[in-house]
């Protein structure tokens, strides 16, 4: 991406004025300077730098305070845009956001994991192509894509690190032939930390300090802490998905024994439901299918409806994950939990109530301050949105911007 030829000494004063003003959604230049600790001159020189490169405006007149009502501010959503890409076993979701964060195109289209990595990556570029081409967006205006999957990931080099769903996938530079294909930056990332720096960054999360619970196909977590995600020490972090809740369980694929995705991800209740014959065949369960979020969505489905043993493997599922957000809450001190990804879409409220309700019986501060349970403002699309929010994120704080129009 290239580098802003204007005010090349101020990008982190320019990008902590845009980012304001991004947060503040209206402001003005006094309320910018207050806010940000910046002096005035400054503010007002950065400002305008901004607006000469098309990233904010100027949309009317604030309330007097006495003299002449301020000039307020907002970002220009048209000036630029990032694509989001969720990029799972069982399903491929596609966004485009303004540079606001507000969604302006999408598509999903049956999982490509199953497919061999090149054949899956240019089926991915060309429907990203096509809804480029559908929303009418100025290529040139594209700052990136971020590409949202499962893990573990080196995300600085752009790698898979598993064999899942495939041993093909495994070691695979999944984002630099991305890159290579669409000719934009493809930024990596596990989807449900895209999904939780998602929901602070376009502020359906107001607090800067909160965990989130992802559920698609599989199971993960993720931890923003004063704004910023944490990772760990490879960018691996949360993985909630591989705690252990039974020292004397089965193996994990991933080498751990017990772990809480083999008993409450939508493939272990699938599984658990196909123990029930005749709620297996009221459903059409089969355990041949590859695609596990149908055969989730019905048993969901089913227990929203009323169906007793659908309800019961519902919130079975939902007790051991209430075990990962009093783990997350316990490790962190956190007193919010996010639930988001395609798979709490039709049976959130059950999980909502029934992990609300372990956390605030079993967390251990809970004496101190109650922890509230809450589903995501962007439901099933959480972790594609998250990935386009994390390449305007990424750009806000380099502001490495031209003045493209």
């Amino acid at each position: 991406m290239a580098t802003s030829p204007i005010g090349a000494g101020r990008p982190k004063t320019r990008g902590t004025v845009l980012n304001s003003i991004r947060k503040a959604r209206t402001i003005s230049r006094v309320e910018l300077a207050a806010s940000t600790g910046v002096t005035a001159a400054t503010i007002t020189q950065v400002v305008r730098e901004l607006m000469d490169l098309g990233l904010v405006l100027e949309v009317g007149r604030g309330v007097s305070t006495g003299g002449k009502p301020p000039t307020l501010l907002q970002l220009n959503p048209h000036a630029r845009y990032a694509v989001g890409i969720l990029f799972e076993r069982n399903i491929c979701v596609i966004v485009i956001v303004d540079l606001t964060g507000r969604q302006v195109a999408r598509t999903s289209f049956p999982g490509t994991a199953l497919l061999p990595p090149e054949q899956a990556l240019s089926l991915v570029a060309s429907r990203v192509d096509a809804l480029l081409d559908t929303a009418g967006v100025d290529r040139g205006k594209v700052l990136g894509v971020g590409l949202a999957t499962y893990g573990p990931q080196d995300r600085e080099a752009g790698v898979l690190l598993t064999h899942q769903p495939t041993a093909e996938w495994f070691g695979y530079p999944v984002a630099p032939r991305l890159s290579e294909i669409l000719g934009q930056p493809v930024l990596l990332d596990n989807d449900a930390a895209a999904a939780a720096i998602g929901e602070h960054w376009l502020g359906a999360v107001e607090q800067d300090t909160f965990g989130c619970l992802y559920m698609a196909s599989g199971l993960g977590g993720g931890v923003v802490v004063d704004g910023e995600v944490y990772r760990g020490v490879s960018s691996n972090g949360v993985e909630i998905g591989h705690i252990t809740i039974d020292i004397n369980g089965e193996l994990c694929a991933c080498g751990n024994y017990g772990c809480l995705a083999n008993y409450a991800e939508p493939a272990a209740v699938i599984g658990q439901a196909l123990e029930e014959p005749s709620l297996g065949r009221r459903l059409g369960l089969s355990p041949a299918a590859t695609d596990v979020l149908p055969g989730f969505a019905r048993i969901a489905t089913a227990a929203i409806a009323g169906d007793p043993t659908a309800r019961a493997l519902i919130e079975r599922s939902a007790r051991h994950l209430g075990t990962a957000a009093v783990t997350l809450t316990s490790l962190f001190d956190l007193d919010l939990i996010v639930l988001a990804g395609p798979s709490f879409a039709t049976a959130g409220p059950i999980y909502r109530s029934v992990i609300e309700e372990e956390v605030q019986r079993r967390t251990f501060a809970r004496r101190a301050h109650p922890v509230r349970v809450v589903t995501s403002v962007s439901g099933s699309d959480a972790a594609a949105i998250g990935g386009a929010v994390l390449v305007l994120q990424s750009e806000m704080a380099s502001l490495q911007l031209d003045a493209r129009a």
